[in-house]
């Protein structure tokens, strides 16, 4: 029996991609690390803020993702706003890729974490940009909701 896919402990997350995107597809990707880069997300630390994914060489990389220098490292740090490597099939690799360049989708980090196993992962979310209206919509659609969880707690 396959095991349910739940991410480990959760190290960035973009809270701003589903305020910004509709995500239609999820995809967990591997990411190639540097050592201290590893133990600065094991510390908790690193941004997603403006990251976002895409193709670099026929390969999908990571850009602008944000990982802080780990301090006991020094003068050995990684650079900190480096492209990194996701690690997808290459079927997957060449669907995402073909979906973001004629369908006009964008591949957006939703979160990093550690699996099970220890490993980084990168949770990516293949998205359709939202307007100014959809925005508005959705957030009348969860107070609505909010303001019905409220009054059904107070009846009943």
């Amino acid at each position: 029996m396959a095991q349910p896919k739940t991410p480990g402990r959760v190290v960035a997350q973009n809270r701003r991609a589903r305020h910004d995107y509709f995500i239609d597809e999820n995809v967990e990707a591997g990411i190639v690390l540097v050592g201290t880069e590893v133990k600065a997300l094991r510390e908790g630390r690193g941004n997603l803020q403006d990251a976002y994914a895409g193709e670099m060489q026929g390969e999908l990389y990571l850009f602008n993702a944000h990982i802080p220098e780990y301090g006991p490292a020094q003068r050995f740090n990684h650079e900190l706003k480096r492209p990194r490597k996701l690690l997808v099939r290459k079927r997957e690799r060449d669907k995402l890729l073909g979906k973001v360049k004629r369908e006009g989708m964008t591949l957006i980090p939703l979160s990093i974490y550690f699996n099970a196993r220890g490993f980084a992962k990168v949770d990516i979310g293949l998205a359709r940009g939202k307007k100014a209206h959809d925005k508005r919509e959705t957030i009348k659609a969860r107070d609505w909701q909010r303001e019905k969880a409220r009054v059904m707690r107070d009846r009943g």
